[in-house]
């Protein structure tokens, strides 16, 4: 029995140092070592990886990393009432673990982290999204990435065309990875549980082409498309695209009275593409 397997019950870790889930973090705590194992081997194989978890609680999660033979697990946590229960932890790990007290939206995990990385993070359902586009950003500097979402937020990353589902954070995700949803998991399975179910979404990056649009041009350009997702194109896009919007359109083979849902996330790169050859 290695000494991780010898730690006290996440319960009685959660007892011990007072802690409670804070909404305000939005904290959900997953205790139940069969799950964070469940995760933790979604994830693939960790052993050659300096894998970064986001928001660790009691440790569930980063027990489940530790055992699961990632060459080094870096937790990033902002609630210190957490990190002082992680203290048992950070002993049993033989020098495995790093926990660092930072806000996960203010620190750029990717300079912070030697490669080769991967994301392995129960995400706080409050800055989920923000926190998988500056990841996207910059997607490159990770070889993968398994996240835990608010289920609603995982069936629009994978949605496909056509659907209520499918909007920006469809095209962004898919632009930049394959991504799939690997398992849910019901509201019970938290503590406490929340209103909704969540899901665990595996991330791969994609090689980017050398036109790839930049990030910022593409991001504008989903965002004007999205953000009136029930006008037609010829109207939505003119933030973006302002008065060349249909001879854009139009060379792109795309009819300016479709809508926001009904392009593929081809048309969207080809469209970024050329909006920004006319920067």
């Amino acid at each position: 029995m290695s000494a991780i397997d010898k730690l006290p019950p996440l319960r009685t870790v959660i007892a011990s140092h007072g802690l409670r889930a804070k909404k305000s973090l939005g904290q959900n705590f997953l205790l139940d070592l069969n799950l964070t194992g469940k995760i933790a081997a979604s994830a693939g194989d960790l052993t050659d990886l300096n894998v970064i978890e986001i928001g660790p609680g009691p440790g569930g999660l980063t027990r489940a990393l530790l055992s699961a033979g990632a060459r080094h697990v870096y937790a990033f946590e902002k609630d210190a009432h957490c990190i002082g229960a992680l203290s048992g932890l950070i002993a049993a790990s033989d020098g495995g673990l790093s926990v660092v007290e930072a806000d996960a939206l203010a620190i750029n995990v990717a300079l912070a982290v030697p490669a080769p990385r991967a994301i392995v993070a129960n995400l706080p359902y409050n800055i989920a999204t923000p926190l998988l586009l500056s990841w996207l950003r910059q997607v490159t500097a990770f070889r993968h990435m398994t996240l835990m979402f608010q289920k609603e937020v995982a069936e629009r990353i994978v949605a496909v065309p056509n659907t209520k589902a499918y909007g920006r954070l469809s095209v962004m995700a898919q632009w930049l990875c394959q991504v799939k949803i690997n398992f849910h998991l019901p509201p019970q399975a938290f503590t406490p549980p929340p209103k909704v179910q969540s899901s665990v979404v595996h991330f791969v990056p994609k090689g980017i082409e050398e036109n790839a649009p930049s990030f910022d041009v593409m991001e504008q350009l989903v965002a004007a498309a999205f953000g009136q997702r029930r006008k037609m194109l010829r109207q939505s896009l003119k933030t973006a695209l302002g008065g060349k919007t249909e001879s854009l359109l139009e060379t792109a083979g795309i009819k300016p009275t479709l809508r926001a849902e009904d392009l593929a996330v081809t048309d969207y790169i080809r469209l970024a593409q050329m909006m920004s050859s006319e920067i």
